[in-house]
C-alpha cells in the first residue's frame, strides 16, 4: 500500500511539473482510444508503468519512466480527424511526439528511446532500455483496456488522478 501512495505522489508531481508551462494540457481535447482522451491515456500509461515495474521488481529511474510515459502520446492533434498531416498516425507519431517533448523538456536518453519506441512491433525497432519496455506494455494494456472495457476501466486511477 505504501508503494501505491509513494507511485501516486510521483505521479502527481510528473505531471504537475509537465502541465505547467507546456502545451500539455491541451492533450485532454484529443480522443486517444474511444472516449479516452490522450491526457487521461497518458496518466493511465504513467501509473500501469510505475506498478508493472513494481511487480517485476525492476530497479529504474521511476520518475523518467513516469515522464516518459506521460509524454509518449505528445504528438498534439486528433489522429481521428482525417488530414494529410497524420494519416500514418500509428507509424510516425512516436517521433512527433518526441519533437514535441524535446521543444518543451529536456529528456533522457532513456526517456527519448521510450517515447519514440513505444509502438514496437508496429514501428519495427524494440525499446532498448527497461523504460522503453515498461512504457510500451503499460501502453498496449491500457489500449485494450480502453477499447474493449471502457466502462470498467481504471477506476482506482480516476480516484486518484481525476
Amino acid at each position: 500500500m505504501q508503494d501505491q501512495k509513494e507511485d501516486a505522489r510521483l505521479l502527481r508531481r510528473e505531471l504537475t511539473r509537465i502541465c505547467e508551462g507546456s502545451r500539455y494540457r491541451c492533450c485532454s481535447g484529443f480522443v486517444q482510444h474511444g472516449r479516452t482522451s490522450v491526457y487521461r491515456h497518458s496518466v493511465r500509461v504513467a501509473w500501469t508503468s510505475l506498478r508493472l515495474a513494481r511487480f517485476l521488481g525492476w530497479r529504474i529511474d521511476a520518475a523518467a519512466l513516469v515522464r516518459a510515459a506521460l509524454l509518449h502520446d505528445y504528438f498534439l492533434y486528433d489522429w481521428h480527424i482525417p488530414g494529410r498531416g497524420h494519416r500514418w498516425h500509428g507509424f510516425t507519431h512516436p517521433r512527433r511526439a518526441l519533437e514535441n517533448a524535446l521543444g518543451e523538456f529536456e529528456l533522457g536518453k532513456q526517456e527519448r528511446n521510450a517515447i519514440l519506441r513505444h509502438m514496437f512491433p508496429l514501428t519495427p525497432v524494440p525499446p532498448c532500455c527497461r523504460i522503453g519496455w515498461l512504457v510500451c506494455l503499460a501502453d498496449k494494456w491500457c489500449s485494450l483496456r480502453e477499447i474493449f472495457c471502457p466502462a470498467a476501466s481504471f477506476a482506482p486511477i480516476r480516484r486518484r488522478f481525476p
